[in-house]
């Protein structure tokens, strides 16, 4: 195994509540992405549970912001109740949000993401898996990476696996050139870390399993 590789892995949990944000620490995330409702994809944290994150543990936090399950499609009042939860994030904290907004035509919203963002401070920011179900990912990758808006893109380039979208991935890695960071998404477990880091030239990767299964 090439270790001088793997230790420079950033290992990013996906955890529903503060016990499993707590343990995947402890058994060895670098980085929490912290939901609730993973049934549905995840869904913003409670503000409860963001304090208890940032009191009690060291690793940077990013909390999900999406009102709901479903499509990346949000209505006026959605983009509201997204915007007051920036704000208290941001004032709680927090080291980073994940968020994605897409308009009816299934491209990225780059004016509403602006807004949005502008409450964020130095908050880091994620775009999520909703690149996923856009039409030409490497073209709103591309737009993404040249908005100055946003810190990392979390994928699975488009496919079901990380594996399956092993292609995509590399060519959108080679697109950032640097500017944002590809988060590697879709069935990345502690079983296949290794061996996925090998096929996909990324330095960060997102799983529910990426420590071990947590409770």
């Amino acid at each position: 195994m090439n270790t001088s590789h793997s230790i420079s892995i950033i290992k990013e949990a996906c955890v529903e509540g503060f016990i499993q944000a707590y343990g995947a620490e402890k058994a060895g995330a670098g980085r929490i992405e912290l939901c609730e409702n993973l049934a549905v994809g995840g869904t913003t944290p409670s503000i409860g549970t963001i304090k208890m994150c940032k009191k009690y543990m060291r690793i940077p936090i990013v909390a999900m912001i999406r009102p709901r399950g479903g499509d990346f499609v949000y209505s006026p009042r959605e983009i509201e109740n997204m915007s007051y939860d920036i704000e208290a994030f941001r004032d709680a904290g927090v080291d980073g949000i994940a968020i994605g907004i897409l308009n009816s035509k299934n491209e990225v919203d780059l004016n509403t993401l602006s807004e949005l963002l502008k409450k964020a401070g130095d908050m880091q920011v994620t775009f999520h898996k909703a690149i996923d179900v856009t039409a030409d990912i490497e073209s709103e990758f591309t737009k993404l990476c040249c908005s100055g808006l946003i810190t990392r893109v979390l994928t699975s380039g488009g496919a079901e696996t990380a594996a399956e979208g092993a292609g995509t991935l590399k060519k959108l890695v080679e697109i950032a050139r640097e500017k944002v960071a590809v988060v590697v998404a879709g069935k990345v477990t502690f079983e296949n870390i290794n061996e996925l880091s090998r096929i996909i030239p990324a330095r960060e990767f997102h799983g529910k399993k990426i420590v071990g299964d947590l409770v």
